[in-house]
């Protein structure tokens, strides 16, 4: 499976450090040891449906434990009927690289 996350702390991050929140959240993910890509407005993250669903909601409780006024998460989820029918992030954007 993929998804896609956004985290939209408020505020991002602190005055030191305007994105500090969000660059939590990113850490969570580089932790997994899943494979991922960072986007500008999203990370996307590759892996077994039983490690990225318990994934999601540890990046979302990262951005609310580090001192984030709140959090809305936007979570987009492609999955197949089977890791056969996965889809794969090369798959969908290798044309475009």
């Amino acid at each position: 499976m993929i998804v896609e996350i956004q985290c939209l702390p408020t505020p991002p991050g602190t005055d030191d450090e305007p994105y500090a929140h969000v660059e939590r959240a990113i850490a969570e993910i580089q932790d997994s040891g899943l494979r991922y890509e960072v986007g500008a407005l999203g990370t996307t993250v590759e892996g077994d449906p039983d490690v990225v669903w318990p994934l999601l909601r540890r990046v979302h409780e990262t951005c609310v434990r580090s001192a984030a006024l709140s959090v809305v998460t936007i979570i987009k989820v492609a999955q197949g009927s089977g890791a056969a029918h996965d889809p794969h992030i090369d798959d969908l954007v290798s044309t475009f690289r």
